[in-house]
C-alpha cells in the first residue's frame, strides 16, 4: 500500500518519478544510487572507498563486517583513520588474534591509555562483552575478532549498536559472506601488493562486481613523538562492566 501509494503520488504524465525517494523518507532510495540516510558516518580517510560507501564513510551505531582470509592482511591500517578519528575515545578491542603493541597502537593514532583490551573465555563470553560495549554508548569504536557467529547473535549485536553511536567492526572469515548477515555493509578485504582489494558483498546502493584496490601506506611511529609504552594488560570479559563506566 506504501509503495503503490509513493509512485502513484510522485509520478508526473511522462511516467517518471517526480520526487526523490529521499524526500519521503531518509531509509529509500533508488537502486541505481547509494542510500544516503540520516547515519552519522566516520571519514574512511580512504578517498576512493568513501565515494563507494553510503553516506561517505564508515556508518556508526551499526554493524560492519569486515571478510578475511587471515588477520594482519592490513585490515588495521585500512581502519587508521578512522580510529584515530574516534580515539578521543575508548576504542575496545575484543578477543584479538595477537596481543597489542603500544607502538602499533600510537601508528595507529591510538594510545595505549585509550584502548580497553578484553579477553573473553570462549564465545558467549565474548558475545556478552561485545552487547556490553554496545550498549554502554561510552566508547568510540569496538573491533571485534571472532570466526563462528550464529544470525540471531549477529541480530542481537547489530541491535545493540544502534543504541549508539559506536564504530562497531566484525572481523570475520571469507567464507562467513556466503552466510546471510544484518550488517548493512559488507566488504571482503584480499590482500595485494602495495594494498589491499576490496569486495563489495553487501551495501545499501546499486551491485558493484568490480573489485576496489585500495593502497595502503606502511605507517612507522614517530620515532621523537612521546608514546606511552606500556602493553595493555587483558581484561577478563565479564569484568567489562566496571571498565566501561566513566
Amino acid at each position: 500500500m506504501f509503495i503503490q501509494y509513493f509512485f502513484a503520488s510522485n509520478m508526473n504524465c511522462s511516467g517518471s518519478i517526480s520526487a526523490a525517494p529521499e524526500s519521503l523518507h531518509p531509509s529509500l532510495w533508488l537502486a541505481s544510487q547509494l542510500a544516503r540516510g540520516d547515519t552519522r558516518c566516520i571519514d574512511t580517510g580512504h578517498l576512493a572507498l568513501s565515494a563507494h560507501l553510503p553516506g561517505g564513510g564508515w556508518p556508526t551505531g551499526t554493524l560492519v563486517d569486515l571478510l578475511l582470509p587471515q588477520p594482519g592482511i592490513g585490515e588495521m591500517r585500512l581502519l587508521r583513520p578512522a580510529l584515530a578519528a574516534v580515539a578521543t575515545r575508548r576504542v575496545v578491542l575484543l578477543q584479538p588474534p595477537h596481543p597489542p603493541q603500544a607502538l602499533a597502537l600510537a601508528a595507529l593514532g591510538v594510545q595505549p591509555s585509550q584502548l580497553i583490551w578484553l579477553r573473553a573465555g570462549g564465545t558467549a563470553d565474548a558475545l556478552w562483552a561485545a552487547e556490553q560495549v554496545l550498549r554502554s554508548g561510552s566508547c568510540g569504536a569496538l573491533l571485534f575478532w571472532q570466526n563462528h557467529v550464529r544470525g540471531e547473535h549477529l541480530r542481537r549485536l547489530h541491535l545493540a549498536a544502534q543504541a549508539g553511536e559506536t564504530l562497531f567492526f566484525m572481523m570475520r572469515p571469507l567464507a562467513a559472506g556466503q552466510d546471510a548477515s544484518p550488517a548493512p555493509l559488507r566488504l571482503a578485504l584480499r590482500p595485494q601488493s602495495g594494498g589491499i582489494d576490496i569486495s563489495f558483498v553487501k551495501r545499501r546502493g546499486p551491485q558493484r562486481d568490480a573489485t576496489l584496490f585500495l593502497p595502503l601506506t606502511s605507517y612507522l611511529p614517530n620515532r621523537h613523538a612521546p608514546v606511552d609504552r606500556t602493553t595493555p594488560a587483558p581484561v577478563a570479559a565479564r569484568g567489562v562492566r566496571t571498565e566501561l563506566v566513566h
